[in-house]
């Protein structure tokens, strides 16, 4: 009898993927973005999922029953999961789910400390310039995958839920001067997803983050018909933070006021003084109840020129 496996992925896609391959095992699909709003490190607990809630609710409208049916079940489910044999994490090399990735083994050593974990983690690929997700794998490279997935040892289990403790504390200092100091560690992907999270705190120049300048770098670049045609632009181009439309259509409404019409996509006078860092706009978009991870967004900037951040003292 074969050993029995519990399969836990970064989303439905995957998940219906792997199912279709016949890969064999009971399967959990984490229905979470930590990569947005406020995320405290005890994941599971009942504050760390009012917290979750209240900003899913407030950013992205979703009602409490779309939470506790998509979310909140299927955590439960992955709560009574506790006889398998191995635990095979799939997840991809993005910031969306890189930090889904740190959060699920996080938990796992808390609640799942002697289990035998494996990971299999897409990005790169040999033969291809692009970085892949899972569901862009061909079934070879699926099982390829699957194949060379790596045990994660004691030593990186402990690494995942040090850098989860770090970019959910209060502040992102400490994770910016520790993510680039583990070179062995087979989280191959994660200094590049923390490198781009610290780049969504907002730019010293222009009051916006990296994130919100490229939305307007883009727009300013072409002419777009309609906001959904400028937010397809933007999920084709962007490579490192795994957003989709979702993320897109917030952070839009971000810096909404820099552009006067959606339909068509139009820059705003103001929207291209900020743009040439003529203009400053972080005292029109601060917002107080704005987290990435612990840390209150505009608590910190970003310096371009040296790649670190400073702390804002009131």
């Amino acid at each position: 009898m074969g050993a029995s496996i519990l399969h836990i992925t970064n989303g439905d896609i995957t998940t219906n993927y792997l199912k279709k391959l016949n890969y064999s095992g009971s399967f959990i699909t984490w229905r979470e973005m930590l990569s947005e709003g406020k995320t405290t490190s005890d994941i599971g607990s009942e504050t760390f999922w009012k917290n979750r809630f209240e900003f899913l609710k407030s950013s992205y409208n979703i009602s409490k029953k779309k939470f506790i049916d998509y979310t909140l079940k299927e955590y439960r489910s992955l709560c009574k999961q506790k006889d398998q044999d191995e635990i095979v994490l799939w997840f991809e090399h993005d910031l969306f789910c890189q930090i889904n990735m740190l959060a699920v083994i996080s938990w796992l050593k808390r609640y799942r400390h002697g289990y035998q974990i494996t990971l299999v983690c897409s990005g790169k690929i040999k033969g291809s310039t692009q970085m892949l997700g899972l569901s862009q794998l061909k079934e070879e490279e699926v099982h390829k995958h699957y194949t060379n997935r790596v045990t994660l040892k004691q030593d990186d289990i402990e690494y995942a839920d040090y850098i989860w403790q770090l970019y959910c504390s209060d502040s992102p200092l400490r994770l910016e001067s520790v993510y680039k100091f583990n070179p062995m560690s087979p989280f191959q992907y994660l200094a590049t997803a923390i490198e781009a999270h610290i780049q969504r705190f907002p730019s010293i120049e222009n009051g916006l983050n990296k994130v919100e300048n490229t939305i307007l770098e883009t727009a300013n670049r072409q002419e777009f018909k309609s906001k959904k045609e400028l937010i397809q632009q933007l999920i084709i181009d962007e490579k490192v933070y795994g957003f989709g439309d979702l993320q897109y259509e917030y952070n839009l409404n971000t810096i909404g006021k820099l552009f006067t019409s959606f339909d068509p996509v139009k820059i705003s006078d103001k929207g291209k003084q900020v743009l040439e860092n003529q203009l400053n706009f972080y005292g029109q978009i601060r917002n107080d109840n704005s987290y990435l991870g612990g840390s209150k967004k505009y608590s910190f900037l970003f310096h371009e020129e040296s790649k670190k951040l400073l702390q804002i003292t009131t």
